[in-house]
């Protein structure tokens, strides 16, 4: 039964909850892959909040490939976390429909990924700042003992009225231990997916830090370092594009000719193909770029 197996997959704080009892739903924001997101209103302290429902067949397929571990759910791991640039969670559980759910601050702006596409103005002269914050998030994560596992433009999240990104979205999020970081978890997205993640090989937070470097590199300069692939892992085309990422990237020089010589060689760290190779923590990026004040040489 998918309750039973739901049941085990989260520890709630607290008995079912009924949503509409407990919930005003305003608006539907997001509906993902393995969830619907709705702006609410929480009619017990009448705030504004996120409201992540999750779909109970499709996270207990995920959790699957799990079994016999006792890998922490969603919302346990997302709600240890309170740091400016990771999204604040409060409360997670499941739903009197059996459907977990996840509580959390309302964000308002827009994902990267967005505003990337749309070349958005507000990028213009604190690219180098996001790509700080979202180290910082990252670091966090990862001294916390977490691989996030789906670092990505999609993932972070821009303010509207102020120059803060935070971190979301923690639904693939593992413990870095090595009965977790076994061959075999190919989940990601694949455009910013590591080598070793792709071809099944044992994986550690680095894999985290390559899709880190990717990011970086599309923000700031609207492109890849490998030819982009399609949104499904298993469509050969993507397997292909993937694959391309144990290749050296194109030189971000190549770009954005302007670059400070210190970030492109701390991005290019983080892409290295060879695990061995690749910058060894977030906290070693971030020393990297310390005395840095702008993306560019000035």
């Amino acid at each position: 039964m998918i309750w039973n197996k739901i049941a085990q997959i989260f520890t709630p704080r607290k008995g079912p909850v009924d949503i509409q009892s407990r919930f005003e739903l305003l608006r539907e924001a997001i509906t993902g892959t393995m969830s619907r997101f709705y702006m609410a209103r929480d009619r017990q302290t009448g705030e504004i909040v996120g409201l992540k429902i999750i779909d109970p067949v499709k996270m207990a397929q995920l959790e699957e490939r799990f079994r016999g571990l006792k890998k922490p759910p969603e919302g346990e791991i997302a709600i240890r976390f309170q740091h400016p640039n990771i999204v604040r969670t409060f409360e997670y559980g499941w739903t009197t429909k059996g459907e977990p759910y996840i509580v959390m601050e309302y964000l308002t702006g827009g994902v990267l990924s967005h505003l990337l596409v749309a070349k958005d103005p507000r990028l213009e002269g604190i690219r180098l700042k996001i790509i700080r914050q979202a180290a910082e998030a990252l670091a966090v994560v990862h001294e916390a003992g977490f691989i996030h596992h789906d670092i990505c433009p999609r993932n972070l999240f821009l303010l509207a009225d102020e120059d803060v990104v935070k971190l979301i979205d923690f639904g693939l999020t593992i413990p870095a231990t090595p009965e977790f970081c076994r061959p075999g978890n190919r989940t990601g997205t694949p455009d910013y997916m590591a080598p070793e993640v792709a071809r099944r090989q044992p994986v550690d937070q680095k894999l985290d830090i390559f899709s880190f470097g990717v990011t970086a590199y599309e923000i700031l300069t609207g492109q890849l370092p490998w030819p982009r692939g399609t949104t499904a892992l298993n469509r050969g085309t993507t397997i292909i594009a993937v694959m391309a990422h144990s290749r050296p990237g194109t030189d971000i020089r190549q770009y954005r000719p302007q670059i400070h010589p210190d970030l492109a060689k701390a991005i290019h760290a983080c892409i290295e193909p060879d695990p061995n190779r690749r910058c060894p923590s977030m906290r070693h990026f971030l020393a990297m770029i310390r005395k840095l004040e702008h993306e560019d040489i000035q």
